[in-house]
């Protein structure tokens, strides 16, 4: 079962996503412990019975809370922080690498345990294929000091994929060494050719206030992230920094998370879309059982690619969701830990 779910997982589409996210949902109740607790506490339900240490559901079971939960609305959603003090892990297995988040002095990390690697890459170079083109068409340049900085970053394993695909010469990653960022710039900008450069929101600051310089064939995208380095700002004043500091007309914006193995893009306005096989509810927050396909609320996200982890994810992140499926994200629960990937305030 669980070869054919991710045989489905990448070429879903609309019609099918639901009957897809069942499966995965169905999967993982059987598979995850904590997942499956979690469900039986917040349904009220006895879903599972303890043998021998692990958690068993029948074949009946499994079908009859399949049927039962066919609209994804009705689905139940593990809290984020769960990644803090939990291995989230469905089926048991030995694993290929773990993903921590940045987090701050104050804060627990998150982790992310990966079974299978080849699913976050096929992940991530499928999404920037839909929204980028292939990585050949690009210079891809990484801004990422402080993630550089440490191990067990999803997002510098990403971008590192990304420069070797692009089997470019010029492509690379830059710590705290603007100037030499600055001569490959204006290079390719002389040269008129493609270069996206990703960073971390507070080195793209320093570098476009510290070496303005007028950008027409460099696409600018930020992740997010102030790590206290820098007073915080809302996500319209960071980029009216950068286009008026380098000329770009757009910032465009990378969302993801280390709990997640997928990400959205932003081409400029703070309006994130998702690949096929995520999508983005809204929930109550004095309600969080009250889930809904679009409006103002808490974000719930649907990652199909956490085959192995957990798909259904509720975030500590406040938005918007549109009827169409893109969404914006304002800010956190004041509640909540502030993870070093944040995005900034809308």
């Amino acid at each position: 079962m669980k070869d054919t779910i991710i045989n489905n997982i990448f070429s879903v589409t609309p019609d099918s996503f639901s009957k897809v996210a069942n499966e995965v949902y169905a999967f993982q109740l059987q598979n995850n412990k904590v997942f499956s607790e979690w469900v039986s506490v917040v349904s009220g339900e006895k879903l599972v019975e303890r043998r021998a240490e692990e958690l068993v559901v029948s074949d009946e079971e499994l079908v009859a809370r399949a049927e039962t939960h066919h609209l994804i609305t009705n689905h139940r959603f593990l809290p984020i922080s769960f990644f803090k003090l939990n291995e989230i892990k469905t089926t048991i297995f030995n694993e290929e690498a773990i993903f921590e988040s940045s987090g701050t002095t104050n804060t627990t990390n998150s982790r992310h345990f990966i079974k299978d690697l080849s699913v976050y890459r096929t992940s991530f170079m499928t999404t920037f294929h839909q929204f980028y083109g292939s990585p050949t068409n690009w210079c891809i340049v990484g801004l990422l000091p402080s993630y550089l900085e440490r191990n067990n970053s999803s997002l510098v394993l990403m971008v590192q994929e990304l420069i070797i695909a692009s089997n470019n010469s010029n492509s690379g990653f830059y710590l705290h060494d603007y100037e030499a960022l600055k001569t490959l710039l204006v290079q390719q900008e002389n040269n008129k050719l493609k270069t996206l450069l990703i960073g971390v929101t507070f080195a793209l600051l320093d570098f476009a206030e510290q070496y303005p310089i007028p950008l027409k064939y460099t696409t600018i995208m930020e992740t997010g992230g102030m790590k206290g380095r820098r007073k915080e700002l809302t996500r319209a004043e960071v980029h009216g920094i950068i286009t008026t500091h380098l000329g770009v007309e757009k910032v465009h914006s990378e969302y993801g998370m280390t709990e997640l193995l997928s990400q959205w893009y932003s081409i400029g306005d703070g309006r994130f879309t998702c690949p096929p096989w995520m999508k983005v509810l809204v929930r109550d927050e004095d309600d969080p059982l009250t889930i809904r396909p679009f409006g103002k609320g808490v974000l719930n996200i649907i990652d199909l690619a956490n085959i192995y982890s957990c798909s259904f994810i509720a975030t500590d992140d406040v938005g918007v969701v549109y009827e169409d499926g893109s969404f914006e994200v304002w800010g956190r629960l004041d509640n909540s830990d502030i993870r070093g990937c944040s995005l900034l305030v809308v």
